[in-house]
């Protein structure tokens, strides 16, 4: 019979490793996770720098809790920067102002934590994007993208929070149109815009609470996301491109430990030296140059950081009028008669749609296709031209959005009509998304050709040949295997007709599918069969081998003719 024996270390680092394992089992979480894999390529650093920029947000953010004061009481400057000196202000300007003059590095911290958070919603949303055209979102990962979306909204609500707190021209302009929107709510409007001000516009707690969301709810709630869908990752092991020995079973890269780690620590120095570098070069939200909030004036040129341009953008393109027909409906009450701004929610309806949208897209796509399936490698954006088309479709859509916010500043900048410009932003917002649907899936049809006569008859190499017939041919170079897989090994759906339910009746919901799976998949361009690459390999040989007997004979030739002269 034998004893087990407790395990003695020798040394003073083993003995608080085998503390620690005793007590929590540390082991074995560092064996379970330390032997996850991770495939190489570079688009998975895109959440990495997500995830990076966010740690530096944090970091660079409680440096500024030291010395920030959330507070609307008036007070007068008397601080280092004279063109504001003696003029009123609230407590949380001046104390911006503080930061940006007096504390020692404090200018810097402020521009490190400004870039970090625009790029951190910049790289969240790139690799959102990365998720949907290769639709990583597809079962079992639809929680995992529902998780992504509200990472998005947060990171946009954390921003925004974070922007309103310096209390200047801009940020009071920006809130000031979030005051209207709830304003133009119905019946429940000006309660919430009471509740979320305490008291009419601009009141005196609005910094107070937005800094509790920014520095304690919204991270909170960030860092639950974050751990959750880090923690989603793990349970469904990685998705990976397609390739040899790429299967829907396996995983293949390297492990967390030490490769992974190693080059994940490196990385996360790059990113923090290039936003210092960005923060210490390139001046951001200069809030000296505007001065304190004041509700009176409104500014042109006050656009907002890029992540929330949509929602002034759209609000931009929203006509007033159309002809002798108002947006601004009078509705009868007992009471009176009540305004109803549809001009302010009209617009929210685009905005809405596209945020409903982003949230449904891994079951819409799943009803249109009748795909169940689980899915771990990933498609390349040509080989679903359909789920392309409509990703580019949305990005164009947003966009103009976006682009609307700078209306003022297009028309200024290069000297045109401000109707002008509101004319072209609205006729692109509706028919931009069309245009871009239509190219962008012919496109993909087009490359999914070209993939197949390069999987049949190799690529182009350019170099020209003469055969002894008098024939000009471009010599063909069959692709290696890994590339071969690459280019055949993908599906193509084809559109499923409207099916019947257990009653005999083709639903509305029913017909509307069979149609948007006609749009997805009726051009659809077959994937090369094993025999058709057969086939042309053995063509390929064959015409290569005829090639150079021809040759060899007319060397012979020319060799016969000169011995003999």
């Amino acid at each position: 019979m034998s004893v087990m024996r407790d395990y003695k270390a020798s040394t003073n680092t083993g003995k608080i490793a085998n503390f620690i394992d005793t007590r929590v089992g540390a082991s074995h979480i560092v064996k379970e996770f330390g032997r996850k894999l991770f495939p190489d390529h570079w688009t998975f650093m895109l959440g990495e720098v997500a995830m990076y920029s966010f740690a530096i947000v944090v970091l660079s953010g409680t440096f500024l809790t030291f010395f920030f004061d959330p507070s609307m009481a008036h007070v007068v400057y008397e601080g280092a920067y004279k063109p504001l000196y003696g003029v009123e202000m609230s407590a949380a300007y001046a104390s911006t102002l503080d930061i940006s003059f007096e504390v020692r590095g404090g200018l810097f911290m402020r521009q490190v934590h400004h870039w970090g958070a625009l790029i951190f919603v910049a790289s969240l949303s790139v690799h959102m994007l990365r998720v949907f055209f290769t639709g990583a979102f597809r079962r079992p990962r639809e929680l995992n993208w529902v998780i992504g979306v509200v990472l998005w909204i947060l990171a946009i609500g954390a921003g925004f929070t974070g922007y309103s707190l310096p209390d200047d021209v801009l940020s009071g302009n920006g809130l000031r149109i979030i005051d209207g929107m709830m304003l133009a709510i119905p019946v429940v409007g000006t309660y919430l815009s009471f509740f979320f001000f305490g008291g009419e516009f601009p009141g005196d707690q609005i910094i107070p609470r937005l800094y509790s969301l920014h520095i304690m709810v919204v991270p909170a709630l960030i860092i639950l996301m974050i751990a959750l869908h880090l923690f989603l990752v793990v349970v469904h092991k990685h998705t990976q491109y397609p390739g040899p020995g790429r299967r829907q079973d396996n995983v293949v890269g390297y492990p967390i430990g030490p490769v992974f780690a190693t080059k994940a620590g490196g990385f996360f120095f790059i990113v923090f030296g290039i936003t210092a570098l960005i923060s210490g070069f390139f001046q951001i939200n200069a809030v000296w140059n505007y001065g304190p909030y004041d509700p009176s004036p409104v500014s042109a040129g006050t656009q907002p950081d890029w992540y929330v341009g949509f929602g002034d953008g759209i609000l931009r393109l929203m006509p007033g009028m159309l002809g002798d027909f108002s947006f601004l409906w009078h509705i009868p009450m007992p009471w009176g008669w009540n305004a109803l701004p549809m001009g302010v929610l009209v617009p929210m309806i685009p905005m809405g749609i596209l945020v409903a949208g982003m949230f449904a897209w891994p079951w819409i796509e799943r009803g249109i296709t009748g795909d169940n399936r689980e899915h771990h490698i990933l498609d390349r954006p040509r080989n679903a031209p359909g789920r392309t088309a409509v990703g580019v479709a949305t990005i164009i859509f947003y966009c103009v959005m976006w682009a609307a916010a700078s209306s003022d500043l297009m028309a200024t900048h290069f000297l045109l009509s401000l109707n002008d410009v509101a004319y072209i932003l609205r006729f692109l917002l509706i028919f931009g998304p069309i245009i871009g649907f239509i190219v962008t899936k012919r496109i993909c049809l087009a490359l999914q050709r070209k993939d197949r006569e390069i999987a049949l008859h190799g690529r182009e190499t350019g170099v020209i040949e003469f055969t002894p017939e008098g024939a000009i041919l471009e010599r063909h170079e069959l692709v290696d295997d890994y590339r071969l897989y690459e280019l055949v090994a993908y599906e193509a759906p084809e559109p499923t007709p409207a099916q019947p339910n257990k009653k005999g009746k083709i639903t509305l919901l029913e017909k509307l599918r069979a149609r948007w799976s006609r749009h997805f998949f009726e051009d659809r361009v077959e994937p090369v069969t094993a025999q058709e690459l057969a086939e042309a390999h053995a063509d390929f040989d064959r015409d290569r081998r005829k090639l150079h007997s021809s040759v060899e004979t007319a060397v012979r030739e020319l060799e016969g003719k000169r011995d003999r002269s």
